[in-house]
């Protein structure tokens, strides 16, 4: 994989897992595949948190990406401030070092440094109360690359890819904002990142039903009349190959999803529950619509083990790998 520039891996939170996962995926080279990466750290605070996970690890502080040797030590690039944190326990002085940390990495992989982001976890609220003002993640890459129109979440495994079309809201207010804008919008952004990132030619498209067996033709819902049925005519204008409103309970087994190269949803859990039912431990989360490849893990910050030494890396090495292959183009 030395044909393309080392993946950029940002901090986190500090009091999460992100340096125990990132410490073990360096580990687990020897034994899998794990695509060369970097990671925008405090070289001092992952010496003190492999120690005491009582791990050995050589890590070697680097200037910039290029100085990046993977195969020796696990190459660390340096903030520009200490990183004093304790594991499980929050802290909001670290927030502008975690963010320190994405800015950076986005610099990077737009500067032609990095070939990719791959974000750790970050908490939330510890960035709020600090006066970070994005919804997350996402929306602060985004604004960085100066992108308006709202990047799409893709979660991914192998054998299954699902888009949610609402997200972080409660099941009551994603019904009420569900839009055929909002589904046809998505669904082409998923399309056009299918075909561009992960080299699928002719994209399969499969849109998913609101209610008990989509509907019944309005006999349970109108939602899939109303909406969800006019979503797929509009995208059909458009050239795209696309099936549905499908009956969630029998879309996601195993003969029903060699049948497409996407999954549609409507809300949170209706993508992610499937996903994580099927492979819990290898999930990753894909950014479409911004202008560069970013890959996160499929979980969160972890507080409640941070520090144990039980932290799993596999769904970090699989988002360092996808990443690597999104950015070789598919």
């Amino acid at each position: 994989m030395a044909d393309i520039p080392p993946l950029c891996l940002t901090m986190g939170e500090p009091a999460g897992i992100g340096g125990e996962i990132a410490i073990k995926a360096w580990l687990a080279r020897d034994t899998q595949p794990v695509a060369p990466f970097f990671i925008i750290d405090d070289p001092d605070r992952l010496r003190k948190l492999a120690g005491l996970i009582g791990v050995d690890i050589p890590i070697a502080a680097i200037a910039s990406p290029t100085g990046a040797r993977f195969a020796g030590s696990l190459p660390v690039l340096s903030l520009d401030q200490p990183v004093i944190s304790t594991p499980g326990r929050l802290d909001t002085g670290n927030a502008a070092a975690v963010i320190a940390s994405i800015t950076r990495g986005h610099a990077l992989v737009a500067g032609g440094q990095a070939s990719a982001i791959v974000t750790n976890p970050i908490q939330k609220s510890t960035l709020y109360a600090a006066g970070f003002s994005y919804p997350g993640h996402t929306e602060f890459l985004a604004a960085l690359a100066g992108i308006s129109s709202p990047p799409v979440m893709m979660l991914v495994i192998d054998g299954l890819r699902v888009v949610p079309v609402t997200v972080h809201e409660s099941l009551r207010t994603a019904l009420d904002t569900l839009s055929i804008e909002a589904i046809v919008t998505k669904a082409r952004i998923a399309g056009e990142a299918l075909r561009n990132r992960f080299g699928v030619a002719q994209p399969r498209l499969a849109i998913a039903g609101v209610n008990p067996h989509a509907g019944e033709d309005g006999t349970l819902g109108r939602e899939e009349i109303e909406i969800v049925i006019p979503a797929i005519a509009a995208l059909r204008a458009e050239g795209w190959n696309v099936e549905g409103p499908k009956s969630p309970d029998t879309m996601f087994h195993a003969r029903a999803r060699e049948t497409y190269d996407v999954a549609i949803c409507h809300y949170h859990d209706q993508a992610l529950i499937p996903l994580k039912t099927i492979d819990y431990d290898h999930g990753v989360n894909v950014t479409l619509g911004l202008d560069f490849v970013r890959t996160s893990p499929d979980h969160g910050t972890a507080l409640d083990i941070a520090g144990t030494g039980t932290a799993n890396p596999d769904s970090l090495i699989a988002a360092l790998n996808l990443a690597a292959k999104l950015a070789r183009g598919g």
